[in-house]
């Protein structure tokens, strides 16, 4: 067993794990951050992306131990209390989302997107990025809307979830 330190959220949080512990592993089981999922276990899909010190990372991907020392913000840590996050905001009005498995992945996606590119996201740019991250219900284009209504509505340094 190898401990770990890990701030997650903004809150550190300390775990002793087995060495082959996948990073979304521990925030599911370790500490019961079950909104990053786990949808294909060969990193295809996206379902499990966070941010490992501000850039999107598929967790199924990364070993706790590889995180220990670093900052991990994950869906449950964007919104603002009751105050949704622009992104999560756009997918709700643009109807982003239909089972929503997919959505904590695509959104984490997105924050990093709009941080990268800021309000000069183009559509094309969203779609090409969007190809690690897998949705089998709504044919994108609600996604890609939210997407790139997110990044006109706001400016990238306020789209910044850590």
């Amino acid at each position: 067993m190898t401990d770990v330190t890990i701030t997650v959220n903004g809150r550190e949080m300390k775990g002793s794990v087995e060495d082959r512990t996948l990073l979304v592993q521990f925030l599911r089981e370790n500490l019961g951050l079950t909104g990053t999922h786990v949808g294909c276990d060969t990193s295809q899909c996206g379902a499990c992306v966070v941010h490992v010190d501000g850039k999107a990372v598929k967790s199924c991907t990364m070993l706790a131990v590889q995180a220990s020392g670093s900052s991990v913000t994950t869906i449950e840590g964007l919104a603002e209390g009751q105050e949704l996050h622009p992104v999560q905001a756009a997918f709700r009005e643009h109807h982003g989302l239909q089972c929503g498995y997919c959505t904590p992945g695509m959104i984490m996606t997105a924050v990093d997107m709009i941080n990268r590119h800021g309000a000069s996201l183009d559509e094309e740019t969203v779609r090409e990025e969007l190809d690690g991250n897998i949705c089998r219900c709504t044919g994108y284009h609600n996604i890609v809307k939210a997407i790139l209504s997110a990044a006109g509505a706001s400016q990238a340094p306020a789209m910044a979830a850590e």
